[in-house]
């Protein structure tokens, strides 16, 4: 079955507010096993929004809209949907209560607000024959509008209000449609280009039936989906599993997760963890960057010794012992510093493991001998020191996000090797 999108906003359209909420569903829909071949967004004007959801009708089995299904004068979408559908608009009474609930639990104790204004009213009327989805986090509540094999699903616009609805009611809903169950793998490369990792797997992307590999390119890193259509959850994981492992076969210590959730840095920090040691930073062009994924990751606080940032030739020589004559000799960017720089982070914090970073990261300071985007990644692991050195291309902000992804990978695989 094919889902549609429509995100109802002028501020979408402006840039005020970026659309996250066509990013999640668009994830949950593949989840799901749904097909999704268009997004929109519309501003608030209640032609344009008609016109949008005429067309996706014609083509979607099932429209999502989120967004315009507030109190105010410009939130139609609603009402937009039940001139499409011929439908009229009735009080729906549990809504009107829930309401008027909502406002005197959130102002008890301040009589001068908890009256229900007019307009919020608005928001208690449903369209004739729907599914209401009440909102437990706010005023507006969703819906479900089902008509001739056709179905729009209305949802509030803050993820605050539109994810917890989208999980209660939606996926369950959503879920029954399908005749099938959809079980997917997410293998997560990291170290090789995105044209390079589809390249090497051509052969079984060109071959696919069910499962299906779907590349998606990530800064620095490339994730396979492997999504297997089945009766069942276990005939789907046993349709997935040769397909994984073929991966494995393929790209090696380049995986380093299969799992959804797990993030590059989680995976070092479970091996440190495995390993029963600690890790000390030493970041010049990343500036706190790399122990601030790091620290992304709960239960970091008991191995994480120290972050040093050293941006300068002083405190690279105070902090971390780095020579004076290695940095006249050889440069701030250079191995013989980076290698310096996780020697000195490892005495001075006791850790056991260490990774320093740096490099020029832009747009000026570049040499030909020393171009923008040269970065030297140092990585200490029980005494042992491996400098790596990298030649990143893009603006500064992609310079110092690439150094810490390689970082952290350097780390991963030193630490594969205990």
């Amino acid at each position: 079955m094919v889902v549609e999108l429509i995100s109802v906003g002028t501020e979408l359209l402006l840039g005020n507010i970026v659309n996250t909420n066509a990013n999640y569903l668009s994830q949950k829909c593949a989840e799901l096993g749904y097909s999704l071949y268009y997004q929109i967004t519309v501003g608030d004007n209640d032609g344009r929004v008609c016109e949008v959801l005429k067309s996706a009708l014609e083509r979607s089995d099932i429209i999502i809209l989120t967004g315009g299904l507030g109190p105010t004068q410009d939130d139609m979408t609603k009402e937009a949907v039940a001139k499409v559908f011929g439908k009229d608009l009735v009080m729906d009474e549990p809504s009107r209560k829930r309401i008027e609930e909502y406002f005197q639990f959130r102002f008890k104790g301040n009589p001068l607000n908890n009256a229900v204004t007019q307009n919020n009213w608005k928001q208690a009327l449903k369209i004739d024959g729907c599914i209401v989805l009440d909102n437990d986090n706010g005023t507006a509540p969703g819906y479900i509008v089902e008509e001739n094999g056709k179905a729009a699903i209305l949802l509030p616009g803050p993820p605050s209000e539109m994810i917890p609805m989208f999980e209660t009611h939606i996926i369950p809903y959503l879920q029954k449609k399908q005749n099938k169950v959809f079980i997917s793998s997410m293998v997560k490369i990291c170290g090789i280009g995105e044209s390079k990792a589809e390249t090497d797997i051509l052969d079984l992307i060109e071959q696919q039936t069910n499962p299906t590999i779907a590349p998606y390119a990530k800064s620095g890193e490339v994730h396979f989906r492997v999504t297997a259509a089945a009766d069942h959850e276990e005939e789907g994981r046993n349709l997935i599993a040769p397909v994984v492992e073929e991966l494995y076969r393929r790209f090696g210590d380049n995986i380093y997760s299969t799992e959804e959730s797990e993030t590059l840095e989680s995976v070092v920090v479970k091996l440190l963890q495995e390993h029963n040691l600690t890790v000390a930073t030493a970041e010049s062009c990343t500036g706190g960057l790399l122990t601030g994924r790091l620290v992304n990751v709960p239960g970091v606080s008991g191995l994480l010794k120290e972050g040093f940032i050293t941006y300068s030739n002083e405190a690279k020589m105070k902090y971390l012992g780095v020579k004076e004559e290695t940095l006249k000799n050889y440069g701030a960017v250079s191995e013989q510093t980076a290698r310096e720089m996780a020697v000195g982070v490892a005495a001075a914090s006791g850790s056991n493991t260490a990774l320093a970073i740096t490099g020029i990261a832009g747009p000026e300071g570049g040499t030909p001998e020393k171009p923008v985007g040269l970065v030297y990644i140092g990585c200490l692991v029980n005494g042992e020191t491996t400098v790596r050195e990298y030649r990143l291309k893009g603006n500064r902000a992609k310079v110092r996000e690439l150094s810490v992804i390689f970082a952290l990978d350097l780390l991963r695989r030193r630490l594969l090797l205990l």
